[in-house]
């Protein structure tokens, strides 16, 4: 990407706020009615779904079910393992939303779904209609990839997959284990929640161990051959942890074509097709992932478990009165993460209010960009804008986004900085 280019990009990145909104011109605000949108899920998409939608109709009823109270971010999350941050910088609440924005709030889960009578019913035992129904559900795991691998077992070898306790316990493990010590962590195939984020977690444990206990290694059993932003994360592990040479912190290979098949917990011991075996003092098996259980429980996902989606508007393809956004959904070319499920949720809202309105909805576009550290003053970044094409079908704009391609020191510090900056602002931007 060209330096002014991705200068004007970082720009619009840094204000996308509003400037996601710029597709609003002439969007008819307010309903005349008090119609009740719904959203199931307190995650960047959900959140920024309800925060937007009062904000573009103060007339709409919104009401946001989450079962916490509180919010922890999985973006940043990679950081605990440097000691670059804490859980509690990592937390967030609902009360900006509730107070600012007008926004109720239910700390409950849903149970159950009337898809016909357009009803809720939740596990407190309360019940509540909607005339649009948000699903921002997340993600859940496919516990059957690998045999000895299951929900009990990753108590033990955490995937830390969702941040919270697990990531706690995660790092723990890796200040536990001894000076020259094995982190093995596994990689599954796309797609998956953050695809750069395995990366970015190894390469804050490299930074941990390179200062603590440098005689160990982290070594990355990828089902891919390869990554996100891959010739970026192998320069800057060549720069700071030794990539290619003997004594690397870091190891990555693809298993593609020798996937893993087992785990043995007594041993620490992965198994793959070949019989290879693989043992490790610290293991973070990230497992394949699905939409949350509500979605599947529902038949709003397909035979891919994914949520299948009318891009234009976010509809389910399955439901015209159920919009899914997030990890949950299928917005391909668009990856899973934050960013992108906090520009679905704004097109979201823009594409509810004109249904409810009986209007057109305005063609929407989309922008993800995503930062890694690879060390403290050391950052890389992907991003991308897409739209709707001839088909109707999501297209990645030529010539817009890109990779970073930092030049010098200077260079590498000011995208550690740009990841910190994003970082706050779409907190902000979701929750606040």
């Amino acid at each position: 990407m060209a330096e002014l280019s991705r200068r004007r990009f970082l720009q619009g990145v840094a204000g996308f706020g509003v400037g996601m909104l710029s597709g609003c011109a002439g969007l008819p605000i307010g309903t005349g009615g008090k119609a009740h949108v719904v959203v199931v899920g307190g995650g960047f998409g959900g959140a920024t779904a309800a925060k937007y939608l009062r904000l573009l109709d103060a007339n709409i009823q919104v009401t946001l079910i989450e079962p916490k109270a509180k919010y922890i971010s999985c973006p940043g999350s990679n950081w605990l393992f440097a000691g670059l941050t804490n859980l509690e910088q990592l937390t967030v609440d609902y009360l900006a939303l509730q107070d600012k924005y007008g926004v109720k709030l239910l700390v409950d889960r849903v149970s159950g779904l009337d898809a016909a009578k357009r009803r809720l019913r939740l596990a407190g035992g309360q019940s509540l209609s909607y005339d649009r129904l948000i699903m921002s559900p997340g993600i859940d795991f496919r516990w059957d990839a690998i045999a000895g691998y299951d929900q009990a077992a990753a108590e033990q070898f955490p995937h830390a997959w969702q941040a919270g306790p697990q990531t706690l316990q995660l790092a723990r493990q890796l200040q536990a284990m001894p000076d020259g010590g094995v982190v093995l962590m596994t990689v599954p195939a796309d797609p998956y929640r953050c695809p750069p984020g395995p990366y970015e977690r190894a390469s804050m444990m490299a930074y941990w161990l390179k200062h603590y206990k440098p005689r160990s290694k982290i070594i990355i059993l990828d089902a891919k051959r390869s990554f996100s932003k891959q010739a970026l994360f192998e320069a800057g592990w060549g720069k700071h942890y030794g990539y290619g040479t003997a004594n690397s912190l870091v190891e990555w290979h693809s298993l593609a074509d020798n996937p893993l098949l087992e785990l043995n917990k007594q041993s620490k011991v992965l198994t793959s097709e070949f019989g290879d075996q693989f043992r490790a003092d610290v293991l973070n098996i990230i497992p394949p992932q699905t939409a949350a259980p509500i979605a599947l429980q529902q038949g709003l996902a397909d035979s891919t478990g994914w949520c299948p989606v009318r891009p234009l508007s976010g509809q389910s393809v399955f439901d015209e009165f159920i919009h899914i956004i997030g990890d949950a959904a299928q917005y391909a070319p668009i990856p899973k993460s934050a960013f992108a499920a906090n520009s679905e949720a704004k097109a979201c809202a823009m594409a509810v209010i004109s249904l409810l309105s009986q209007k057109p909805v305005p063609a929407p576009h989309w922008v993800n960009t995503c930062y890694s550290l690879i060390a403290p003053d050391h950052g890389v970044s992907v991003a991308g804008v897409y739209k709707l094409d001839a088909a109707n079908a999501i297209a990645q704009v030529k010539g817009a986004g890109g990779v970073s391609a930092p030049r010098g020191v200077e260079s590498l510090a000011l995208e550690a900085e740009y990841t910190r900056v994003v970082f706050r602002r779409l907190m902000a931007d979701a929750f606040r």
